[in-house]
């Protein structure tokens, strides 16, 4: 959600990213919209398959264009991703946004150093001097905290730690001043320490550069620490956003009820058993109908018989918070009191 005061940094209306195979479509993104905003980040949770990844190789123009359908629109300061050609987004990419991969040591290449992979993409789109990109790479590996920037610069990959790397894996993302950084769950494979000294490094290097930052992650303790916002997905489609204050302390949705229950909290009784949410994801070949949700649902006897599975809910918001469910407002608010309040963040 933005303020009406301003336009939207990067502004996605409708999209739905479609893939054939050889057993159907796959329904990957199914009608997703949201905005950001320049130096606010915004935190994107679901389980695997909800099309999380997709949505944001899909901003980047990493889809294979001869097996994918994608419509919709996807607005990045004014710039039309979807109608670019590969030389346009060539252009954007690494300059204009960036990405961090989840797994730094598969996305380094083991075969030259460290410091070369990252004056290499400063200098293709700055045309610096390779001297100039040399001290550039040095001067972005001691920025993200690397000991020895002047010496480690001419480390290969595998000489790193898995913390050490995941902070090269940002230094290169961020070495042309990117004003869109997507961080694909880098802190997955991280321990607790080292995970919170990377959230802390990107806060600072955003306040910094004022970049607006999209954050995937299952873990919605980070999205607690990191993001302004909060898009929840389910089946390819949003089922709730807002602020995150209003989405991790008063859900909207039985989704986001089910996240929040199915993990520990540091608050109340520990003896407090976790609440998994029952069932599995949903197919995106053969999605339900309906509400996506419903199959794994608890509360669609509350609800008119058969409006759940008949009919999809639009995104309904109130007050920049809005939430894809039948139930009532009323409902809602009784109902997570009831039975996701202890749990809640």
């Amino acid at each position: 959600m933005t303020s009406t005061d301003q336009q939207p940094f990067l502004s996605i209306r409708d999209l739905k990213v479609h893939f054939s195979t050889e057993d159907g479509v796959v329904k990957a993104v199914d009608g997703l919209s949201f905005d950001l905003a320049r130096g606010k980040t915004l935190g994107i949770v679901g389980e695997s398959g909800s099309g999380k990844s997709v949505t944001n190789l899909t901003i980047l123009g990493l889809h294979d264009r001869d097996r994918t359908a994608i419509d919709g629109q996807i607005l990045l300061d004014g710039n039309d991703l979807l109608s670019a050609n590969e030389r346009e987004l060539e252009r954007l990419r690494g300059n204009k946004m960036s990405m961090i991969f989840q797994d730094a040591l598969a996305s380094l290449s083991p075969y030259h150093t460290t410091g070369k992979q990252i004056s290499e993409t400063y200098r293709k789109h700055t045309g610096a001097s390779k001297k100039e990109s040399r001290q550039r790479a040095i001067e972005m590996l001691r920025r993200v905290g690397i000991p020895q920037p002047d010496i480690r610069v001419d480390d290969y990959p595998h000489q790193f730690s898995g913390g050490m790397r995941q902070r090269a894996m940002i230094a290169m993302a961020l070495v042309c001043d990117p004003e869109l950084l997507i961080a694909d769950e880098p802190t997955t494979a991280l321990d607790v320490t080292v995970q919170a000294q990377i959230m802390d490094l990107l806060k600072d290097l955003q306040q910094e550069f004022g970049t607006a930052i999209i954050f995937i992650t299952h873990d919605l303790g980070v999205i607690a620490d990191i993001a302004d916002d909060v898009l929840v997905m389910y089946g390819g489609r949003c089922v709730e956003h807002g602020t995150k204050n209003g989405v991790l302390r008063a859900p909207q949705h039985p989704y986001t009820w089910g996240l929040l229950g199915s993990m520990p909290s540091l608050e109340g009784p520990v003896d407090v058993p976790l609440s998994p949410i029952p069932g599995s994801p949903p197919s995106l070949l053969n999605p339900p109908s309906g509400c996506s949700f419903h199959p794994r649902c608890a509360f669609t006897e509350k609800v008119r018989s058969g409006l759940c599975a008949a009919e999809r809910p639009p995104l309904e918001t109130a007050e920049s918070h809005g939430a894809a469910c039948h139930l009532t407002a009323d409902q809602r608010r009784d109902f997570f009191a009831d039975h996701a309040a202890p749990r809640s963040h």
